[in-house]
């Protein structure tokens, strides 16, 4: 791989790319273009080859890519050709949800823990893995090498369930709570807010209607 600094639209793309080469492979095709992945994924081709072009050279000019050959070097590149320990914090509703949320596994994360503060929702069983008060949580991660957390509380619990996830070992954090977490530099942090997504998709209605008015 080149020592370079890549782009995270690009290694967002690429997880995206890796989607509609299941697909691909699921539907039977062995052999895919970079105008067919571009098509599947909303972007140019052009966009498509820079993209891989930052991880070395892939398919044959003329040819395409060899979707299921394709798939394995971006699973590799974004570590997924391993499975990942992952704990959640924060068992209501979403965390509930996410929790049981079968993607995580296809993708190779497994939620080896589930922890709240409410004594209430201890002992609920969230598929394979029964709810566990937050007080047993540096335990399992240091049990299990745990290295990535979901955070599904409150705002006001976000920042100190951040230090304790930090401080037991995790080095990356998704964040869904609207908090901003204060952490250190080497802990990577990624914050989910749906209505930031749904801000997106406005703006491009407006575009959209604007074009088209």
């Amino acid at each position: 791989m080149k020592t370079l600094k890549i782009p995270e639209a690009t290694v967002m793309r690429l997880s995206l790319y890796s989607l509609f080469l299941e697909q691909a492979e699921e539907e039977g095709k062995v052999t895919v273009s970079s105008g067919e992945i571009a098509e599947g994924v909303g972007v140019s081709p052009a966009m498509v080859r820079k993209d891989l072009a930052y991880f070395g050279e892939f398919g044959t000019r003329g040819v395409g890519y060899n979707a299921g050959d394709l798939n394995q070097q971006i699973r590799r590149i974004l570590g997924l050709n391993r499975e990942w320990p992952v704990i959640l914090v924060g068992a209501g509703k979403l965390g509930s949800a996410l929790a049981l949320y079968q993607g995580f596994l296809r993708q190779g994360f497994h939620i080896v823990g589930v922890f709240d503060n409410d004594p209430e929702r201890f002992g609920k069983r969230l598929g394979q893995i029964v709810v566990q008060p937050v007080s047993q949580m540096e335990e399992v991660i240091r049990k299990r090498g745990v290295e990535m957390a979901i955070i599904t509380v409150p705002d006001e619990a976000a920042q100190e369930v951040a230090e304790r996830l930090v401080g037991a070992g995790v080095k990356a954090i998704l964040n869904f709570s609207s908090k901003v977490l204060n952490v250190p530099r080497e802990v990577v942090v990624r914050h989910v807010d749906f209505s930031v997504h749904l801000g997106v998709l406005t703006f491009n209605l407006v575009l959209l209607n604007r074009n088209n008015g």
